[in-house]
């Protein structure tokens, strides 16, 4: 999938919609994430601290998959009108330094009355393990 902006109206998103895009996790994504939010904890950034782990390397922060949410809701699903409404997430599995990630969402129920879609999404890594799921409501804006 390109970065082209959709521009779904409400009317025109059916139950069952689905939209992905890939992404490899870099160390600059780390460390860029972790100046944004002042997260430092060793876990994610000290490749010695992470070592004496269970997970024995650098564990990518959940909150930044996460954010690949914002990407698949205000670009391509609804895209253009969208305004995030809320989302849950269940952190199922690590993701490491140069994870090639499919982040993915579907529209499992919309509410006529109010424009609320509610969209599943999970992200998933190159073995097709699931990494992060959970569940967003989505308003689609009329402008």
């Amino acid at each position: 999938m390109d970065d082209e902006l959709s521009t779904y109206t409400f009317d025109e998103i059916e139950i069952g919609l689905t939209k992905q895009f890939q992404t490899t996790i870099t160390e600059s994504m780390i460390d860029d994430f972790a100046k944004l939010t002042g997260d430092f904890s060793p876990i994610h950034m000290d490749k010695d601290y992470a070592s004496t782990t269970t997970f024995e390397k650098r564990v990518v922060d959940g909150m930044l998959l996460a954010s690949f949410l914002s990407k698949i809701v205000g670009m391509y699903l609804p895209g253009k009108h969208a305004l995030y409404f809320s989302q849950s997430l269940d952190f199922r599995q690590p993701c490491f330094i140069s994870d090639k990630i499919t982040v993915s969402s579907r529209v499992i129920d919309k509410s006529t009355s109010t424009k609320i879609l509610k969209i599943e999404s999970k992200i998933t890594n190159q073995e097709g393990k699931t990494l992060l799921s959970g569940i967003g409501r989505v308003i689609v804006r009329d402008d």
